[in-house]
């Protein structure tokens, strides 16, 4: 669960039921600061007078707020759009994509107007009716760790749950999912788990769940009847690289039970890089050991316009044979949806 260092309340918040209880359950704890604002102006009371401490105390702070635009983000190509619940995370992985996204806003934000975006997410399918419309939950975000005081995941879940045209997704590094197990989900929401070897999570995975606790986490929830999957992401190239993510699925393999309900799906995805998120990185992780130099890497213009850079074709192709193999061989009851 994510212990902020201090709480900013954001003006007009204070009436939704979610912010009543965080402030309920926080307010006689002396070590945590708690703010109200008059304004939405929260940046100033976050300290740091550079990007690494800005990013420290950004990540030790709640905002609680509400989602005012709701006109949601497309999520291609894992779902329709995406569930803007939470933003931010309190996970500090080096290479993390929000480090670039979010700047020097890395802090976590919920949402309190939960309601209102769950009756926007009803327009959304009605408008694709008959067809089924997908919604990804963690796009910015990792949400359960915030989940114990804002029950948005509950919310979600239960209400997609009795939705016969829409499906929930989200993927989580964190293993605090027992609120999960009893919800009627009628099998509509997704859970995956981002894994990896033990040496990247211990490398580059700060503050976030050891590889066995996330697999011990998925086994709960498998048993619990939700359709569930693997994420394994970013994958890294490096001296013994192939003997580790093999050990990796085959304690999957393992461990996780034989009758699953739904196939386990599987996510596996390269590691790569853009020019600014480098700069950045090396700005809030200046002994960074991230793989991050250009002449070994290729650069590729992504969906979304920039460049990028990739790991070399015959690097890229290694990669998918490896795990196209391996999981092939492993799991019986599997769904590969794509390795990149």
């Amino acid at each position: 669960m994510f212990i902020p260092k201090r709480i900013i309340f954001e003006k007009g918040s204070i009436k939704y039921e979610m912010t009543e209880e965080i402030l309920n359950k926080f307010k006689n704890k002396t070590n945590i600061e708690i703010i109200n604002l008059s304004s939405n102006k929260f940046k100033q009371h976050i300290p740091g007078n550079d990007l690494s401490s800005q990013y420290r105390e950004g990540k030790k702070t709640l905002v609680v707020g509400t989602k005012k635009s709701l006109k949601f983000q497309s999520c291609k190509p894992s779902a329709h759009y995406q569930l803007p619940l939470v933003s931010g995370c309190m996970g500090q992985c080096e290479y993390c994509y929000l480090n670039t996204m979010l700047g020097d806003k890395p802090f976590v934000k919920v949402h309190a107007n939960v309601y209102d975006i769950l009756n926007q997410a009803q327009k959304y399918i009605d408008e694709r009716l008959p067809d089924i419309t997908i919604f990804e939950g963690a796009a910015t975000s990792d949400p359960i760790p915030v989940e114990p005081y804002t029950h948005s995941l509950e919310k979600a879940i239960t209400f997609f749950g009795s939705n016969h045209n829409a499906r929930f997704r989200f993927v989580t590094k964190y293993n605090d999912v027992d609120f999960l197990l009893n919800l009627e989900h009628n099998g509509h929401t997704e859970v995956r788990f981002s894994i990896n070897t033990s040496s990247v999570i211990d490398k580059y995975e700060h503050v976030t769940a050891s590889c066995d606790q996330r697999i011990e986490a998925s086994i709960k929830v498998a048993k619990a009847g939700y359709p569930m999957g693997f994420l394994i992401a970013p994958v890294f190239i490096y001296s013994n690289w192939k003997e580790e993510y093999h050990d990796l699925l085959l304690e999957l393999k393992s461990k996780l039970p034989s009758d699953l309900k739904f196939p386990i799906t599987f996510e596996v995805i390269s590691h790569r890089y853009t020019t600014i998120a480098k700069n950045r990185i090396l700005d809030v992780f200046p002994n960074s050991e991230l793989p991050m130099k250009e002449e070994e890497r290729k650069f590729k213009y992504g969906q979304f316009g920039y460049g990028k850079y990739v790991y070399p074709k015959e690097s890229l192709d290694e990669i998918k044979q490896f795990f196209k193999k391996e999981i092939e061989e492993l799991f019986s009851n599997k769904e590969v949806k794509y390795i990149i």
